[in-house]
C-alpha cells in the first residue's frame, strides 16, 4: 500500500491540524496572559518565564487562601467573642484589665486596633515607638473614648518589596506588640 502525499484531502487535513494548534496555542497563551495580569508583580521590570508565571501564580493562590482562612477565624473569633461585649457594657462604664489588641492584615497594609483603659497612658506611645523601629510607615492614627475605654485605630503598611519580607515583618510586629501589651500587664 503505498501513501500519496499530494492527495489533496491529505494536505486539507494537515493544514487543518495546523491551523488548530495554532489556535490552541493562541488561546493558551490569551489565559497565561490573562493570569499574568491578575497576580501582583514585585519586579516589574524583569520578563519572567511562564513556568516561574505559573509558579508565582500558584503560590499567590496559596497565600490568599491562607488569608482566607486566617481572615474566616477571626471572624469566627470575633462573632463568638463580640457577643460578650456590646456597646451597652462599654458606655455603662465597661473597661478591660489588660489592653486588647487585633491585628488585621490587608494586602500590603495592617489595621491595628488597641483597646486600653483611660488610665494607660503610655501603651499607645510604644505601640507607636515599636512600628517605628519595625520600619512601618504609619498612615493614620486616631482614637475614640468610651466610658472608661479608649480605643485606638492604627493603620500602616509594612515592607512592600517582596511578599516573603513583607511576611516576616508582619509576624515580627505581631509578636513584638503582643510580647508588649502581655509584658506590660503581666
Amino acid at each position: 500500500m503505498e501513501i500519496n502525499n499530494n492527495n489533496p484531502n491529505n494536505m486539507s487535513s494537515r493544514t487543518d491540524r495546523k491551523l488548530i494548534e495554532r489556535n490552541r496555542r493562541n488561546h493558551m497563551k490569551a489565559l497565561y496572559s490573562e493570569l499574568n495580569s491578575l497576580v501582583p508583580h514585585y519586579n516589574s521590570r524583569e520578563s519572567i518565564s511562564l513556568p516561574d508565571q505559573l509558579g508565582e501564580a500558584a503560590n499567590y493562590i496559596k497565600r490568599l487562601q491562607t488569608n482566607l482562612e486566617r481572615m474566616k477565624q477571626r471572624k469566627d473569633s470575633l462573632i463568638s467573642g463580640g457577643q460578650t461585649m456590646n456597646i451597652a457594657s462599654s458606655s455603662t462604664g465597661f473597661s478591660p484589665k489588660v489592653p486588647q489588641i487585633q491585628i488585621h492584615e490587608m494586602g500590603s497594609s495592617l489595621v491595628i486596633g488597641l483597646t486600653t483603659d483611660t488610665h494607660s497612658r503610655f501603651i499607645f506611645n510604644d505601640t507607636i515607638r515599636i512600628l517605628h523601629e519595625e520600619g512601618a510607615d504609619i498612615v493614620n492614627a486616631s482614637f475614640s473614648v468610651v466610658g472608661n475605654t479608649a480605643f485606638h485605630t492604627i493603620h500602616l503598611t509594612v515592607g512592600e518589596l517582596t511578599p516573603d519580607y513583607h511576611g516576616a515583618a508582619v509576624t515580627r510586629i505581631a509578636e513584638r506588640l503582643n510580647k508588649f501589651i502581655y509584658d506590660a500587664h503581666a
